[in-house]
């Protein structure tokens, strides 16, 4: 083999190396920076890998939240109807945070089984469920809170207002009142 022909193979066995390396620190970085969603129900059938970072998504409890006298940590359940798992949080909570509301939690699974959220996400408006939870809820249940929790009437509005409309009636003729 040439002195020129080595050069050229090293330098190919280099490029190789190095992207090779970078792929697998590129590949790594992003399974370190992966946060699975988990509902409820996933959860209590311990479905969750123990002490990694996940998303717990459901909806709040009714009558759940408590609030620590003094402090910012906050208890709560997160339910998806056939199971429930208590929340603990320490921080501000979002504006649009409340009981029967979606929500969905970054946090870790204590070993007594309470999910400690670092960040608590709160959905956006009425109609508005983060897509996990209502996938899940879905599966669980054959309907989405949110298509189910929407009023019958909104539905019916709807389909009237782009509806035709039977004309006005004519109006009767105006008398004149000409001499005559």
């Amino acid at each position: 083999m040439t002195p020129k022909r080595r050069r050229r193979l090293v330098l190919v066995l280099g490029i190789v190396a190095g992207v090779s390396i970078a792929g697998a620190l590129a590949l790594s970085a992003f399974r370190q920076n992966v946060t699975f969603f988990f509902d409820p129900t996933q959860v209590a059938s311990g479905q969750v890998p123990s002490g990694e970072r996940f998303r717990l998504g459901g909806m709040v409890t009714q009558g759940s939240l408590q609030r620590a006298p003094g402090s910012l940590e906050v208890h709560f359940v997160v339910t998806d109807f056939s199971h429930d798992v208590p929340v603990r949080y320490t921080g501000v909570l979002p504006d649009l945070f409340r009981e029967g509301a979606g929500v969905v939690a970054h946090g870790r699974l204590n070993t007594d089984g309470t999910f400690v959220a670092d960040e608590v996400l709160a959905k956006h408006d009425e109609k508005y469920m983060p897509p996990e939870v209502a996938r899940s809820l879905k599966r669980r249940h054959g309907d989405s809170r949110a298509e189910s929790g929407a009023p019958a009437t909104a539905g019916s509005a709807e389909g009237t207002a782009g509806a035709p409309r039977a004309p006005p009636p004519a109006a009767a003729p105006a008398s004149s009142t000409t001499g005559s």
